[in-house]
């Protein structure tokens, strides 16, 4: 099966997650398994459990890694805890996590992710339950204008929402082209000449179809909780919103007393569980950018469990 993706930040992201080649490790997002090959090649008596919800994406990578000692779970990475517990395995050395939607989901036209190509809404990551198509047609025109807001950081998302809202009364929006004209006619003119409109909106729409930042948020916390001391994990971000969540709950992991800073004496007693192996994030060589420009809004951050609980001596 053919999956292209190019994986971005390939050796930075394995470097930062690999710990020890008998240690057990995690790839959140397996997508065509790059990222989880340049790992898997280094383990001696070790384990990789590689999640997806995509089943052409575990396909494609179950291809690639044969021969390696790797367990495919098709799962969303917020399932990691239970996961784990019905494998036995009680702790990891390391997790790695690349949250861009892959190259394959973009350029295969049918899956709806791209607004460049014209084909049935869908934006599912899993192919199964709530679609992009159930977003523009049955949401309220203020539940669409917050979620172009807040996901999409689009500041015509009013005029937007209500543009969709309009265009539906005649009939549904079926496709991503009928969507990308709507939001094109939404905008001024001199937006429009700027840059693609589209590109907010279908990102704000995609996010909210695919749970992305709550489910984030549960995969940081119970994959942070799931190493154990000295397992590292490295996370792959390409907007501003997904880095964001990031960075917050990697300095709350790193983040000792919390006591007011009027307390002449700590009375908490809470230490850091983690440090942060670089203190600004990782981004992509000029070579890299050349190679491959769909790299160049990724930061990588890398942060090492170094106590099991706060309250730990």
């Amino acid at each position: 099966m053919e999956f292209s993706h190019i994986s971005v930040l390939l050796k930075e992201t394995v470097d930062g997650a690999f710990t020890d080649p008998k240690g057990v490790y995690a790839d959140l997002t397996t997508g065509g398994g790059g990222h989880s090959l340049e790992l898997a090649k280094r383990l001696d008596g070790g384990r990789l459990i590689c999640f997806d919800q995509d089943r052409e994406a575990l396909e494609a990578a179950g291809e690639r890694l044969k021969g390696y000692p790797v367990t495919f779970v098709r799962r969303n990475f917020c399932e990691i805890k239970n996961v784990l517990a019905e494998l036995g395995i009680e702790a990891l050395d390391g997790i790695i996590a690349d949250l861009g939607v892959s190259s394959h989901q973009l350029d295969t036209a049918e899956r709806g992710f791209s607004f460049h190509a014209d084909a049935p809404l869908d934006m599912r990551m899993s192919g199964e339950g709530l679609s992009a198509r159930d977003v523009v047609n049955e949401y309220a025109e203020e539940d669409i204008a917050r979620i172009l807001f807040s996901y999409g950081e689009e500041k015509f998302g009013n005029k937007i929402a209500r543009g969709i809202v309009n265009a539906r009364l005649s009939a549904p929006i079926e496709t991503t082209g009928q969507l990308a004209e709507i939001i094109k006619a939404s905008v001024p003119a001199a937006y429009r000449r700027e840059k693609n409109p589209c590109r907010k909106s279908f990102q704000a729409i995609r996010i909210e179809v695919n749970h992305e930042l709550d489910v984030l948020e549960t995969a940081l916390a119970d994959g942070f909780d799931a190493l154990r001391v000295g397992g590292r994990m490295s996370v792959i971000t390409f907007h501003s919103l997904e880095d964001r969540i990031v960075k917050n709950r990697f300095r709350e992991f790193c983040t000792g007393c919390t006591c007011p800073p009027e307390f002449p004496v700590c009375v908490c007693s809470r230490k850091p569980r983690g440090r942060l192996v670089d203190k600004k994030p990782i981004t992509a060589s000029a070579e890299e950018l050349e190679a491959n420009p769909r790299s160049r809004s990724a930061k990588l951050r890398v942060i090492e469990k170094i106590r099991m609980s706060a309250l730990d001596d």
